[in-house]
């Protein structure tokens, strides 16, 4: 059942989460011409200064949509094939017989078998996942460096397999799109970067939304605290950070109004043709970064409620921040979340991260914001 919106339940679920901890979120819902904005909390603790939901913010992973998008409009015009193996493109970088195994496709969808480089990257997050014995010393470490992707590539590809190329369920892991962001510079002969400006932000009419090449947010922002389980008390800010350690897989910088704006095009088949979105909405099973199964199409995952239709999307996280955007099948309802703090949860006595008041305040907000 398609409800309208409901701006009182909307101010009152983005007030609870707040009131359940989280120092300050901003959203935008719309519906048709119906539009919701909406902010709750504090952009900086020392200072109260609070947030707007005007503010640009770094949304991780949501990146991988607009990387996804790119390398779609690449195949279209046949420059890349999905099916095609990677090695054909960077045998170097994926050689002999992975590079023969693992297709564009596999990248995409995170069925490579390729293992997660960050872990490597930040010594600190070696035993990853076994969150307890990891730190956030390497946070501080790496504020300032400078990855090089190529580096980082290797780390993921000489690292033990996840699993065999193609098979299910996959699992996420950035190496995929880093190596995609290689495959674009490659076939086009631009920076990835700035093939995507042009060819997906652009193009989707964006005007806050850019990959940014240093370590700060320009305009409006609020900071984003990280808490790493209960290991950084009080949360330290990283909104601050150069970004090259995730690159054009997840740098991204936006507004909810841009997200939202930005996945409407996209379903209305204005950034790739409706025959490369069918191809982003065919899912297999991906065991996510925390652990749990989902379905995974080629840079955007599904959100399903009984009797409510489908959401397609994407959510994201850097050190400190986070942000959710989905839109209904039909392009009609849209929401966008952000939020300035992450890892909130802290870690029980198996090292398991405990729930927390945040957790069911926020799952509230996103079932108003889609649903209700």
């Amino acid at each position: 059942m398609k409800q309208a919106l409901d701006f009182a339940a909307l101010d009152a679920a983005i007030e609870n989460v707040h009131r359940a901890g989280m120092p300050g979120l901003f959203a935008e819902v719309r519906d048709g011409d119906r539009v919701w904005r909406g902010a709750a909390g504090v952009a900086d603790v020392a200072t109260g200064r609070p947030v707007t939901a005007d503010m640009r913010h770094r949304v991780g992973s949501i990146t991988k949509t607009f990387t996804a998008a790119a390398v779609l409009q690449q195949v279209e015009s046949g420059r890349i094939g999905l099916d095609t193996p990677i090695g054909r493109y960077l045998p170097k970088l994926v050689p002999g017989e992975r590079g023969d195994a693992i297709t564009v496709r596999m990248l995409l969808n995170h069925t490579s078998g390729l293992a997660e480089y960050l872990p490597y990257a930040y010594p600190s997050l070696k035993a990853f996942p076994v969150l307890a014995d990891t730190g956030p010393q390497s946070l501080d470490d790496h504020r300032f460096t400078r990855f090089d992707p190529v580096e980082l590539i290797e780390m993921g590809v000489t690292a033990p397999a996840v699993g065999a190329p193609g098979r299910a369920p996959g699992v996420y892991s950035n190496t995929n799109y880093l190596l995609l962001v290689e495959l674009l510079e490659q076939v086009t002969g631009t920076t990835a970067e700035r093939y995507i400006t042009r060819n997906v932000i652009e193009r989707a009419g964006l005007r806050n939304t850019e990959l940014p090449t240093g370590p700060y947010v320009d305009g409006p922002h609020s900071l984003l605290y990280e808490a790493w389980f209960g290991m950084i008390d009080p949360p330290r800010d990283y909104s601050v950070f150069d970004m090259s350690w995730v690159g054009p897989s997840a740098s991204l910088i936006s507004t909810v109004s841009d997200l939202n704006r930005f996945y409407g095009k996209l379903l209305a088949g204005e950034i790739v043709a409706p025959s490369s979105l069918a191809q982003m909405r065919r899912t297999v099973p991906v065991v996510s970064q925390e652990g749990r199964t989902i379905e995974y199409g080629l840079g955007l995952h599904p959100l399903e409620s009984p009797g409510q239709g489908t959401f397609w999307g994407h959510g994201g996280t850097v050190w400190g921040g986070g942000a959710l955007a989905m839109i209904r099948a039909d392009g009609k309802r849209r929401m966008a979340v952000a939020v300035n703090i992450q890892r909130w949860n802290r870690l029980d006595s198996a090292g398991r991260p405990q729930p927390h008041p945040i957790d069911e305040a926020l799952a509230v907000l996103h079932r108003v914001a889609m649903y209700g």
